[in-house]
Order: C-alpha cells, then structure tokens, then sequence
C-alpha cells in the first residue's frame, strides 16, 4: 500500500506544514479547514462530504487498507514522524484528514425541536461529549456562544467520536442572538442552573419538555452569565439525590437533551409517529 502512494512525504515537506497550522484556531478561521484524527472521525468526515485531504503514515497505511482505497479524496502517504505532528493524541493512529469547516449559522436553524447552547464552555472534552450527547438524542443543532472553546479544535473533535458530522455545530458570538434565534424558530428557552426552583423532574412531570426546546447550558465553573439566564424562559436545575455536589456540563447537558427526546417522542408516538432522525 505504502509503495502504491509513492514515497512518504517528511515532517518539513509544504502539505505537511501547512497541514500543521491548522492546529491552531486562527489558522482553521483563515483557512476554512480543520483536522480530524483516526479512522472513526476520517470515515465520519468522508461520510458526510467534508474531507479534502487525507495523510497516512507509512505504518498506518497497511491498517487502513480498505478505508484508503475506498476514498476519492487525495492520499498523502507521509512518515510516522510526520504523521505524528499532525497528531494531538500520546499516541498517534497515523491517520490525520483535512476538513472543510462547516460554516454553519443561526438563521440556518429552520423549525428545529431539540438544540444545545454552550455559553462559555471552556473544557473542549466536555464540548465534544454534548455535540456526541445532542447528536445520540436526536437534537437538530449544538451551539457555542460567548467565550467557548473552539469546537472544531483537536480534542473536541476527538470528544464528539464523529458527531461533529452528523448535525450542525454554529459558533456564534452573542448568547442573546442565539436565544433570540431559537426562540423565534419556536424553541422554548430553559437554562440550566443550580439554584433554579424548578428541576427537571417537574417539567417532565407538567410535560413542558414535550415541546421544541433550546436547552442552554453554562460555563463548568461559573454557570451562566446573569444576562443570558435572565433572557430564558425557564431556569431549570438537574436534581442530584445524592452527595456530589454537582455535575459536570457533559453529564448535566447529556440527561436534559435526553429527558426532552424522551418526552418528544412519547407525544410523538401518541400522534403522528417517532420524528425521522431521533433518538437511537
């Protein structure tokens, strides 16, 4: 396979560095194009239409046969070193691809029934476990406003194991835009918050989580801004019956995403059928 691609390119070959550059967020800004690593996120990206460019390491390029005679989108076989300088992981797979970013936007939202706003997420693990929970429940959309983490940086595309594929990722800069956008496309608002005085048991219980829903969740450390929990409809809180103290934006998103699928497709069972695209 290895000889078939022709000799590897080095660690200080052009494609190879400019490949690189984009490990830092200015860099997929200017460019348009992110890295996804390892053959799940790789074959995710073909999937969807989105990979431009594939690197292979020498090593590699035996593993990933199949995957590498099935695409139609240019293959760089390059060394393991240089392979491992795409790479962001302790131990690199040596399968590195170039994605064109998605340039996803609020007023592309349509009439969706499920969203997730992050506000100020800052752990690019847990942002990549709620665009991985959102797409597992079924959501239409994840957003990132305000002072969060790149989601199309390495580790949180790593996070969301293929899920930044399968539904739109927006990033956008004002929480209240956003807000303003589901609302209108018929979302209600609930924000998340520990103080809230309703949980999320008593809106499953009033079948309030039955309707189309934007769930917005808060910075791990510091919840949400006052201004964008202010602009909810609702304030809600995960209940903890227990001794933790809290949970972690990944847990807490994942069990609110899911509680409103739950509830969607109970009335959607009841009426007209389970929705195309849900829960699996």
């Amino acid at each position: 396979m290895a000889a078939s691609l022709g000799q590897p390119d080095g660690i200080r070959s052009a494609r190879v560095a400019a490949a690189r550059r984009l490990r830092r967020a200015v860099a997929r800004r200017d460019e348009g194009l992110f890295l996804v690593e390892g053959a799940q996120a790789v074959t995710a990206a073909l999937v969807a239409g989105a990979l431009v460019e594939l690197f292979v390491g020498e090593s590699a390029a035996v593993r990933h046969a199949d995957l590498i005679a099935g695409t139609d989108v240019p293959v760089r076989l390059v060394t393991d070193a240089a392979a491992a300088a795409l790479s962001e992981t302790v131990t690199p797979q040596g399968l590195v691809g170039v994605a064109e970013l998605p340039g996803h936007r609020l007023a592309d939202l349509g009439r969706p029934r499920l969203v997730a706003i992050c506000e100020g997420a800052n752990d690019p693990g847990n942002a990549g476990t709620v665009i991985r929970s959102a797409d597992a429940a079924g959501a239409d959309a994840v957003v990132f406003v305000g002072d969060s983490v790149d989601p199309f940086g390495g580790k949180c595309v790593r996070a969301s194991a293929g899920s930044i594929f399968h539904l739109p990722v927006v990033v956008a800069d004002d929480a209240l835009a956003a807000v303003t956008a589901v609302r209108e496309a018929g979302c209600r608002v609930l924000a998340t918050s520990g103080r809230a005085a309703r949980d999320l048991d008593d809106l499953a219980s009033a079948g309030i989580l039955a309707v189309p829903t934007a769930w917005v969740f808060g910075n791990e450390a510091r919840g949400l801004t006052a201004r964008t929990a202010a602009s909810a409809d609702t304030a809600v809180r995960v209940p903890v019956y227990g001794q933790a103290e809290s949970l972690n934006l990944a847990v807490a998103s994942a069990l609110c995403l899911y509680a409103s699928a739950r509830a969607q497709r109970v009335v959607g069972s009841a009426t007209s059928g389970v929705r195309g695209g849900g829960a699996h």
